[in-house]
């Protein structure tokens, strides 16, 4: 189900299968988006397989789905343990910078996200660990979600690409209250936004709402595994993961400022529920995993 409202909305929903190219299920470039900066590419890897990457213009992040993968560039090699799905672990992860050319290989083969953004300065080639990602427990109650902030800003160097996991629990919601990030000013930042969904099971879904500030378009979609989302302005959340369901989505980001930044703005007409949070416990469920594995 997609529901919109008002003016014809944008092609924001891209269910599975529907942004295919060059034999990888799901290929995102700022020209296919319609907008500057943000990508993701998800590659599958049979076992034994190996994989060219010139990164060109883009900076990039290896995050392993589900496998493990090795990687090589400028000279260093990277072996990155991954997890059994998003579900089981938070993973290791690669940085490549602009301009590089690398090999990606999987002896028993792998799902890979390469989230990307476009970028002029080039840093060098970094592993992040496991053990060393912030896990961050967000909100209360039914809106406790656990946010895996892997390339956060301040995690390593890069010049513009924001990548961090959120896992939901059954029956909860995220990206709650709705907010946006579409104009550089005190408090926010300008970012171009992806949402790639996984769930734990065959036949699992979710929900997802974006809609513009001033009424352009209004689109709340059925989510499947798989699927992204693209959030080129206005507010977005919540997502919803329905009882019996829990909700991965990787949240890729880019934009025009100095710095790297996450800064936000609730939508006025729901800020109120962070208070409503006061003294209500957060889901005893969260977190749900670490880098030693399901909690």
């Amino acid at each position: 189900m997609t529901r919109e409202r008002a003016r014809s909305a944008p092609r924001l929903h891209l269910p599975h299968g529907s942004a295919e190219a060059d034999g990888d299920p799901l290929v995102i470039t700022p020209e296919s988006a319609g907008w500057r900066y943000t990508g993701l590419r998800i590659v599958e890897l049979s076992p034994g397989e190996w994989r060219e990457l010139a990164t060109g213009l883009d900076e990039i992040l290896v995050l392993p789905l589900m496998g493990g993968c090795s990687l090589e560039v400028d000279g260093e090699r990277f072996a990155l343990a991954g997890r059994e799905s998003p579900f089981a672990r938070v993973s290791d992860f690669a940085y490549v910078p602009v301009g590089a050319a690398a090999t990606l290989s999987s002896e028993a083969g792998a799902t890979v996200a390469l989230p990307c953004a476009r970028a002029e300065r080039r840093y060098p080639p970094a592993y992040g660990p496991a053990e060393a990602v912030r896990v961050e427990v967000r909100g209360a109650g039914s809106a406790t979600r656990q946010i895996n902030n892997l390339f956060a800003p301040g995690v390593l160097e890069a010049q513009r690409l924001v990548v961090v996991e959120v896992l939901t629990p059954a029956g909860n919601t995220s990206s709650h209250p709705p907010h946006k990030h579409d104009h550089a000013s005190d408090g926010e930042a300008e970012l171009e936004e992806i949402y790639y969904f996984c769930f734990d099971r065959p036949g699992a879904f979710g929900f997802h709402r974006t809609y513009a500030a001033d009424g352009a378009f209004d689109v709340t979609a059925t989510v499947e595994d798989g699927d992204a989302f693209l959030v080129p302005s206005g507010y977005h959340g919540p997502c919803a993961a329905p009882p019996a369901y829990p909700m991965y989505y990787l949240n890729v980001l880019a934009g025009p400022g100095a710095e790297r930044s996450l800064a936000f703005r609730d939508d006025p007409a729901h800020a109120w529920i962070r208070a409503s949070w006061d003294g209500e416990s957060p889901d005893p469920r969260v977190p749900m995993t670490s880098a030693q594995g399901r909690q």
